[in-house]
């Protein structure tokens, strides 16, 4: 099995950039729970305010559900978040064995772009991801 960390770091929409965390979990729906608390409580460490915490927790549980179905058996869902002031990037990729045309016609994509700031895919072959972007609803300093 190769590793995903490889190959999916430099294909991110962060470039080079280092995840601020890095979550590694089987490929199974059932961890799908663990990676909407775990952004929950990132996002409230951002101090997001509870609308933007729980529209972010279900944008990151339908990307997780357009990904796992197309994970290569026996491999890792592997999510990273980069975290920045009233700013959260979650890119959330599993391993494939075959190139994923996306279906952004689906009820999952249409939730997960109402919700989310920025949402886009990546399929190389070898990796199938979905990037979310959730920007605060609060207002900045001084406003």
């Amino acid at each position: 099995m190769s590793s995903i960390g490889a190959q999916a770091g430099a294909a991110t929409s962060h470039g080079d950039e280092r995840a601020d965390v890095e979550l590694r979990l089987p490929a199974d729906s059932a961890y799908a729970s663990v990676l909407r608390t775990t952004t929950a409580g990132l996002a409230a460490r951002l101090d997001f305010p509870i609308d933007d915490i729980e529209d972010l927790r279900i944008a990151v549980g339908e990307a997780s559900a357009m990904v796992l179905p197309e994970a290569r058996p026996g491999s890792d869902l592997v999510c990273r978040f980069f975290m920045r002031p009233g700013e959260l990037a979650v890119w959330i990729g599993v391993e494939v064995d075959h190139e994923v045309v996306p279906d952004e016609d689906s009820f999952a994509w249409q939730v997960l772009t109402t919700l989310a700031t920025d949402a886009t895919t990546e399929s190389t072959g070898e990796v199938f991801a979905i990037s979310v972007t959730m920007e605060s609803g609060l207002p900045g300093p001084g406003v």
